[in-house]
């Protein structure tokens, strides 16, 4: 992990850094990493207008954290929280297991404990400096500390076929900044991940044992 940046775990006590964090205007903050908690979207909640979604999710989320439900790294520099990864255990992170495409490389029954890493964010202005790879190490420690297990990833597989998805999709390309993003395969191979199968068309399925 780079010496300029510290990680803490999400929690009651790290919430208000975790809103800070949320709360800049960046083009993830309305999500409020609640998309992987939900087993499948809510049509009506997909419907409501963005401003009402995010109080929903924030609302939604610090409920989680209060329950012990959502697991999480804040990454710091300088005191101020400028990056995040979302991991948890299966049962917390369930939207995967609906993904058809998934549904052929599930991990055998008997694999024992599975962990997920769904999510990372960083601030803009901290882009390509390590926030995502000290995120990931830090999470990886927190669920060895747990007891481990299978742990998956779902990265995106070329970085390029992402911007084109969100051109098409929302009109304008995106960065590694300012959207939510499953990370990079190379930041999962550099853990020494093994990559599994394609899911979907621009994400693949990464595991290792921990």
């Amino acid at each position: 992990m780079p010496t300029r940046y510290t990680t803490k775990e999400l929690s009651p006590k790290t919430w208000p850094d975790f809103e800070r964090l949320f709360s800049q205007g960046n083009g993830w903050d309305f999500c409020w990493c609640m998309h992987f908690q939900r087993a499948r979207s809510s049509s009506a909640h997909e419907k409501l207008p963005r401003p009402k979604r995010s109080m929903r999710n924030h609302r939604e989320k610090q409920a989680l954290v209060a329950a012990g439900r959502a697991h999480g790294v804040l990454v710091y520099a300088k005191g101020q929280p400028v990056g995040w990864c979302q991991y948890g255990p299966r049962d917390e992170l369930p939207r995967i297991d609906f993904r058809r495409s998934y549904l052929d490389s599930a991990p055998d029954p008997t694999a024992g404990k599975i962990w997920r890493i769904t999510c990372f964010v960083v601030m803009k202005s901290f882009r390509r400096q390590g926030v995502g790879s000290a995120a990931l190490q830090a999470a990886l420690a927190s669920i060895r500390k747990e007891g481990g297990g299978l742990v998956e990833a779902y990265p995106v597989l070329n970085w390029d076929d992402l911007r084109r998805s969100e051109i098409r999709r929302r009109g304008h390309a995106p960065s590694f900044g300012n959207v939510s993003t499953c990370g990079t395969v190379s930041m999962f191979q550099n853990q020494g991940f093994k990559l599994i199968a394609p899911i979907g068309p621009i994400n693949v399925l990464m595991r290792r044992i921990v």
